[in-house]
Order: C-alpha cells, then sequence, then structure tokens
C-alpha cells in the first residue's frame, strides 16, 4: 500500500491541469513515457533489492557498483530531495487549510503538520506504516472512484452524459506540437518520485525479499491504470483546452458527474495527498540519513535509536532542516526558500540515472558470483537499462531548452557540485569503510 500510495500525490490531482495545458491531449503520452522511464527503474530497483535487501538500498549499491563517491553522493541527494519536499508539503498543506481557518497564522499552521508527523514518525515503524496506509487508501480509493465513473461518463453511460471520447482528438492529438510531449515528460517525471521509497521501507518489514519483489511487480499496471488511465479520461471528460489550470481538473470531473460537494471532497484528498508525502518524506530521508551513518558519511550521533528501534536523531535532525525552509518560505521566499525547492527539480532525474548504473554493474557482478539470488531479473538486460539511461539524459537535456525548468536544472547541478566537493575534501582522506 505505501508503493501503491506513493505514486498517487497531490501532483497529479492538481498539476496535470498544467501539463494538459501545455501538452494537449498528447499529455498522455507524456505520463507515459515519464511512467515508462519509472517502470524501468523500478524493475531494476527490485532486481538488486531482492538480490540483496539493505538499509539505504539505492545508496548502498551505488556504494558497492560504482564506488564510495557514488553512495555518498546519492544518499546525500536523496535525503536533500526529502527534506526540501518535506518543507514544500508543508507550506503547501498549511495554504489548503489556511482558507478553513483564517484567523490562525500559515506559518502556525506549516509549523503544526510538521509536529504531527514528526510525531508519528517518531513513536515506531509501524505507526508510519500504518499511518501510510490509511492516507494511501484514501488516494486509492478516490482514482478508482473517478476510473469507474468517469469510464461511465465517456462512453456515455452515466446520467445525462454523452459519447464523448472523441474529445481527446479535439484540434488533433498533438495539439501543441511534438516537442511539447518531451516538456510534458520533464513536468511529470517528478509527480511518480517517491516509488523507489518501498526498496527502503522493505528492509524494516519481516519479508523485504517478497515485499520487494510484489511492489516492484505491481508498479507496471498501478502506472498505466491510476496515471495514463485517468489523465486519459479527463482529456475525454473534458475538451483538453477547456481543463482547469488553476484547482484540480478532478475536481472539475466529479463537478461535470454531479456528484456534490466535489471541489470540497477532492479537496480533502489533496490535503491527504500532502499529508501522506510529508509523512513518507520524514521517514525516508531520516532512514537514509541513518544508513549513510553506517558507512562514516554522516555525524556518528545520527545512528542512536531509541527504545522502539527508530532513529530519533535522525529523524529530528531531518525535521530541524524542514524547519528552517518553512521559516524562510515566510522570511526569504526568493532567495533561501527558491533554492531549496527549485535545486532539487533535477535531482530525481540524477537519482535515477545513477541507479541504472548501479544496476549495470551490480547485475555483472551478481551473474558472476551469485546468480541464485538474481530472483527478479530486469528484463531484456542489458538493452533496457542503456535505453532508460537514454531516456533519462534526453529529459534532462529537453530540460536545458525549457525556460520555466532551466533554473532547476541548473540550480541542482550546483546541488550535485557541492556534495561531490564536500565528499572530495572531508571523506575523500578516509579509508573506505566496507
Amino acid at each position: 500500500m505505501i508503493a501503491l500510495g506513493g505514486i498517487i500525490g497531490a501532483s497529479l490531482f492538481i498539476g496535470s491541469g498544467a501539463v494538459i495545458s501545455t501538452v494537449g491531449p498528447a499529455a498522455v503520452v507524456s505520463y507515459a513515457i515519464g511512467g515508462l522511464i519509472v517502470v524501468l527503474v523500478m524493475r531494476m530497483l527490485g532486481e538488486m533489492a531482492t538480490a540483496a535487501p539493505t538499509l539505504g538500498s539505492f545508496m548502498e549499491y551505488a556504494r558497492t557498483s560504482l564506488g564510495e563517491w557514488a553512495g555518498f553522493t546519492l544518499g546525500w541527494l536523496y535525503w536533500y530531495y526529502w527534506v526540501g519536499v518535506v518543507a514544500f508539503e508543508a507550506v503547501a498543506g498549511a495554504e489548503l487549510i489556511n482558507p478553513l481557518i483564517p484567523m490562525v497564522p500559515q506559518w502556525v499552521i506549516s509549523l503544526v503538520l510538521m509536529l504531527v508527523l514528526t510525531g508519528t514518525n517518531l513513536v515506531s515503524v509501524r505507526s508510519f506504516g500504518e499511518t501510510e496506509f490509511w492516507l494511501a487508501s484514501i488516494k486509492v480509493i478516490t482514482i478508482v472512484i473517478f476510473l469507474v465513473c468517469g469510464t461511465l461518463f465517456v462512453f456515455g453511460l452515466w446520467p445525462g452524459a454523452e459519447l464523448s471520447v472523441g474529445n481527446i482528438g479535439k484540434d488533433g492529438f498533438f495539439a501543441n506540437g511534438g516537442f511539447s510531449v518531451l516538456h510534458g515528460v520533464v513536468i511529470v517525471i517528478f509527480s511518480y518520485f517517491g516509488t523507489e521509497i518501498v526498496t527502503i521501507v522493505s528492509a524494516e518489514s519481516d519479508e523485504p525479499e517478497r515485499s520487494v519483489a510484489k511492489a516492484t511487480k505491481a508498479v507496471v499496471w498501478r502506472v498505466l491504470l491510476f496515471y495514463v488511465g485517468s489523465v486519459t479520461l479527463l482529456v475525454m471528460i473534458t475538451p483538453w483546452d477547456q481543463i482547469p489550470t488553476e484547482g484540480s481538473p478532478y475536481a472539475a470531473a466529479f463537478t461535470r458527474f454531479g456528484l456534490p460537494a466535489a471541489e470540497v471532497v477532492v479537496d480533502v484528498v489533496v490535503f491527504t495527498a500532502v499529508i501522506s508525502v510529508l509523512n513518507s518524506g520524514l521517514y525516508t530521508a531520516s532512514r537514509m540519513l541513518f544508513a549513510l551513518q553506517r558507512r562514516s558519511f554522516a555525524p556518528g550521533w545520527v545512528r542512536d535509536l531509541n527504545g522502539r528501534g527508530v532513529p530519533w536523531k535522525a529523524i529530528l535532525l531531518s525535521t530541524l532542516v524542514g524547519y528552517v525552509a518553512v521559516a524562510a518560505s515566510f522570511v526569504a521566499p526568493d532567495t533561501i526558500f527558491y533554492f531549496i525547492i527549485n535545486s532539487a527539480g533535477a535531482v530525481a532525474l540524477i537519482i535515477y540515472g545513477m541507479i541504472a548504473l548501479s544496476q549495470l554493474r551490480m547485475r555483472r557482478r551478481l551473474e558472476v558470483e551469485a546468480p541464485e539470488s538474481l530472483k527478479l531479473k530486469m528484463w531484456f538486460f542489458p538493452y533496457l537499462t542503456w535505453i532508460t539511461l537514454g531516456l533519462i539524459a534526453i529529459v534532462i537535456i529537453t530540460m536545458s531548452f525549457v525556460a520555466d525548468v532551466r533554473s532547476q536544472l541548473v540550480l541542482s547541478l550546483i546541488s550535485v557540485a557541492a556534495i561531490l566537493l564536500i565528499y572530495l575534501v572531508f571523506v575523500r582522506r578516509k579509508a573506505p569503510n566496507s
């Protein structure tokens, strides 16, 4: 359920409108390409995680396959990404709630959200898992209802509806040109990021190999059904140029179905998605920090566990940076907060690229040393791995040609360079801790 919920975020419920406005009906192709990249990367992760389940997951695979520098860089990049996301989601959640309680300052709401989710993570890993289960359930149920109602609506089987499948071809399928599809991929790829959390969570489960294998196998139909399927319905239900870019296109679709209080219900679901990302982000950042410490890539004191086996200092440090970022969003939104949020823009793609490179190396080694451990293999190895790397490279290059995301690419590269510099100056002198 964590993997299932991880792929349904506020970016789907809200951001899909902007993608459709940018690309047109061919946004379906953008989501399909982005989903293909995620499916292939998850299959690689599944292969490595079932062969060698470990705390730190892909950070450890990068370290053992590409070198200490790769483990250090990927681990800190991933931690940095999720700390930034936690801050962003805390601010976004406060913006959703603030109209209901306008007398309470927005920064206070952000602080309360951070405190509540920090408490959930500090209690126990079971507390985190159960919270995420129920949050994911709400998102999944909402999408399933939309898929059922939307299918009936576009085929004219819904009360008062007429056949509207043809809306997907209004003004031509590639209404805004072929390059807009790549532009769309740049936007949507970050909607998918978070599915890989399951390989980190699995290290604390009773049956890590089985958990990872099950989740990575199922990611294919999740992507097709929840993302590609629902976006396809959106451009069939309403002509693409009439889909709202402000607010949720799903709320607008539910309103067309004639369902009562559609916007309020979707707002609640979006808030649930925000809380879910906050919950997962704090968990993921703390576990990656804990894994980094095991290789002496982070301060030794972050390894301290409480009586329930939770790395409480790693959680508090990750949360502390989140608090600083939230404060910056109100004190210096155009400088500090802008840098924190936008410098993580291309990090997801860089992480995916390093995972693919790790799998190339690790698969070669396992085929020689422990072929019996390859219980879940990457399809058509190594060809699909190289194709994945090519797709990732194309998306990164495309970012340099798209004005509204070019700054994210530049700031992300600055972040990568800074982490590599820290490694060269402070860590490389130490003997490898294997």
